[in-house]
């Protein structure tokens, strides 16, 4: 992005419950992207709650992190700021869009769509805080009668956000139908600071039909990553070099899943590690043959011995 610090065109979404430091590692691992924590609540980071501190805590990470605060509250906003500096975010980015009824209701999120003084507030206040670049996630707006997210990509510019990242999705969406990329072209033609489009990117080629089609500036992937860590790469790979991912193995995905299985008991211990890890277990194996049997026997697993045995008694069935 020109006139800006980071070195892809990809960014990874910041996606609760799973962009946490295990997934982020991972996908560094393959290679480029830009990488975005999970939300991180400023009400529990002011009090410093023990789980909400260690997501904002990216010190021991080797690669730039851009740390993704959510809330309702100025003052608050710029106190976590400072904090997320400290504690080694790269930039910050504010999380204007989340759906969530829980975040909605604290005036956080998507509400703030409703809100732009409150939200125009909150960018001044995180801007002034730090030295950091300041982002802000946003989506079209409430709903198909509520659209306004040209007014308030205007709003992030005027207020002093460094760039912004459109989801092609009004709130009342959640993350069903499809994204509104002229919408998001409309953005991009409004303002003069960068643009990330999201929605509906899942490879290289849809990647490269963003850009053209609406001229944003970057893409940013959520979902399609569920399951794909390499995926952020191999769509930076694509628009640097027009090179398409190939299809992986059994034996590729499987290394990745164990790979992925080992940074999160490293990170949360056994026991946390392996009630997360179904859910990946599930996603790792969706395109594979009988996967519904798989995730069945492996939601079953008591521990890590159990766990590995359906792992290795599943792959293995597929031979080299």
């Amino acid at each position: 992005m020109q006139g800006q610090r980071f070195d892809s065109k990809v960014f990874l979404a910041p996606m609760a419950g799973i962009t946490d430091c295990p997934m982020r590692r991972l996908v560094n691992s393959f290679g480029k992207g830009n990488i975005i924590s999970e939300m991180v609540a400023i009400n529990a980071l002011n009090r410093k709650n023990a789980k909400t501190f260690k997501i904002a805590d990216v010190r021991d990470e080797p690669y730039p992190v851009t740390v993704q605060l959510v809330g309702g509250d100025p003052v608050l906003f710029a106190d976590c700021a400072k904090l997320a500096m400290e504690l080694g975010a790269y930039s910050l980015d504010i999380n204007m869009g989340c759906p969530v009824k829980k975040i909605v209701n604290n005036n956080s999120g998507a509400f703030l769509s409703r809100d732009l003084r409150l939200a125009s507030d909150i960018i001044k206040a995180t801007v002034q805080a730090t030295p950091l670049q300041v982002s802000v996630k946003f989506r079209l707006g409430w709903d198909s009668n509520h659209i306004n997210a040209v007014e308030f990509a205007k709003m992030c510019e005027d207020s002093g956000a460094s760039y912004i990242t459109v989801h092609g999705r009004t709130r009342s969406d959640f993350y069903s139908g499809t994204a509104d990329w002229d919408k998001i072209a409309e953005v991009k033609a409004t303002v003069k600071i960068p643009v990330v489009g999201n929605g509906d990117v899942t490879d290289g080629i849809s990647a490269q039909k963003m850009l053209d089609y609406t001229k944003v500036d970057a893409v940013m992937v959520g979902r399609a990553a569920l399951g794909a860590p390499w995926i952020i790469s191999e769509i930076d790979d694509y628009l640097r070099y027009k090179k398409e991912g190939q299809s992986k193995t059994p034996a590729f995905i499987k290394e990745v899943l164990c790979r992925h299985i080992a940074l999160l008991r490293e990170y949360y211990g056994d026991r946390t590690a392996l009630a997360l890890s179904r859910k990946y277990a599930c996603w790792y194996c969706k395109s594979l043959y009988d996967a519904k049997r798989f995730r069945e026997l492996y939601v079953k697993s008591e521990d890590f011995n159990a766990a590995q045995k359906v792992i290795d008694d599943y792959f293995n069935a597929f031979g080299e």
